[in-house]
């Protein structure tokens, strides 16, 4: 059972007598006519020649005042100021995929919308009013502690998540993984976890997924509605100056290289809409994440400085000795480091290939003095 307050019929009574549009929102239809007011949903039937306190009264009949309420949030509370927004908190109750009935139903187990490593859930507060809910993906089911004041003092000794309030707290817990090291790309899959906010209004909810994920909300809705302005590597390329220049230079091939190296899903969760240029795709997977990148980022273009300078290298033809193991394990080590698994490599799992005792064996008995594999030189002409 949903309540109306005064507030909100007010509102109604007055969209219908200043003189504006009829009110045609999410099946509430409501006009002043020239024998009093009509007023229709699905559920509530059709009312005419209302006088106006028959219209109040109607207002708050069972099969109307969902539709009351619901008008009230999306047109007086959300409103039509900050269209990026809006979008964004309609799709995480399907606004536009079912019925006000259907929603209120859903928002009272609350609807859950998955963005990168986050989940925001919207619930049904009361009289329409919708509050949401972030956390991490991670901490699905964790009960939230006391709220968090201080930020930077949270309580270390307990196993509930940290709470804020503020959509700005989000600034700290983008900044650093779960081993303190910098998170330089905020769309890195390496977001920490153990903390919620767990009671904010719709503005806040998506000022806090715009600090964790910069820009997402608003290029995903223009993804939407057919206005994303995507930038291909090419146009990327030819803008950049100083010493940024030389990426211009990067052959097509080692492009798709840097796609398949930096832009897949386990090294960022934005989905890679850009290409080589336009009518040129690359062949690369762009990933399937929730929100688009439109354009390569500062850490793709300063990544394929450094490999544009190494393109520049000539090949040279080594001579090495090792056994088919070494061989493999070398290749074992490659695939770990790429993958970011060494961490998860055991100490005693001598197995594999990239456990670091193993390595560690590799090279003391394969290195030099100096550092060269099996002793052969980088340079043998500068020895």
């Amino acid at each position: 059972m949903t309540d109306v307050r005064d507030e909100q019929i007010e509102a109604l009574v007055e969209q219908l007598t200043s003189g504006s549009d009829p009110i045609d929102f999410d099946g509430l239809h409501a006009a002043a006519t020239e024998d009093g007011y009509a007023l229709s949903t699905p559920e509530g039937g059709e009312y005419e020649g209302l006088s106006e306190a028959d219209l109040r009264a109607a207002a708050g009949d069972g099969g109307v005042a969902p539709y009351v309420t619901n008008w009230y949030y999306w047109e007086e509370v959300v409103g039509h100021r900050g269209r990026h927004r809006r979008a964004f908190l309609r799709h995480a109750e399907a606004a536009h995929e079912q019925t006000v009935p259907e929603r209120y139903a859903a928002l009272e187990d609350g609807m859950r919308t998955e963005w990168g490593e986050v989940v925001v859930t919207a619930t049904l507060g009361a009289h329409g009013e919708r509050r949401y809910e972030i956390r991490h993906t991670d901490d699905a089911g964790v009960d939230s502690g006391p709220l968090n004041v201080d930020s930077d003092t949270p309580d270390a000794d307990s196993e509930a998540l940290d709470r804020y309030d503020d959509p700005l707290d989000a600034r700290e817990l983008a900044t650093y993984d779960d081993r303190g090291r910098y998170r330089p790309l905020k769309s890195a899959p390496s977001l920490v976890s153990g903390w919620v906010f767990d009671d904010l209004d719709g503005r806040d909810a998506v000022e806090t997924l715009d600090v964790f994920y910069p820009a997402s909300v608003a290029n995903w809705n223009r993804e939407r509605e057919g206005d994303l302005d995507v930038t291909h590597w090419r146009e990327t390329a030819e803008r950049q100056t100083g010493i940024y220049d030389i990426v211009e230079d990067l052959p097509r091939e080692a492009v798709e290289w840097v796609a398949q190296a930096c832009c897949v899903d386990s090294q960022c969760l934005k989905r890679r809409e850009w290409q080589y240029e336009e009518g040129d795709d690359l062949a690369a997977d762009g990933g399937a994440g929730a929100f688009p990148c439109r354009e390569p980022c500062s850490l793709v273009v300063a990544a394929a400085r450094k490999w544009t300078k190494l393109a520049e290298e000539e090949t040279h033809t080594y001579e090495f000795e090792l056994t088919p193991s070494e061989k493999e394990q070398i290749e074992a080590i490659i695939d770990a480091v790429a993958d970011g698994r060494v961490d998860e490599i055991r100490e005693a799992d001598v197995y594999e290939g990239a456990n670091r005792y193993r390595t560690r064996y590799l090279r003391a008995k394969r290195f030099d003095d100096k550092g060269n594999l099996s002793g052969t030189p980088t340079h043998p002409n500068e020895e």
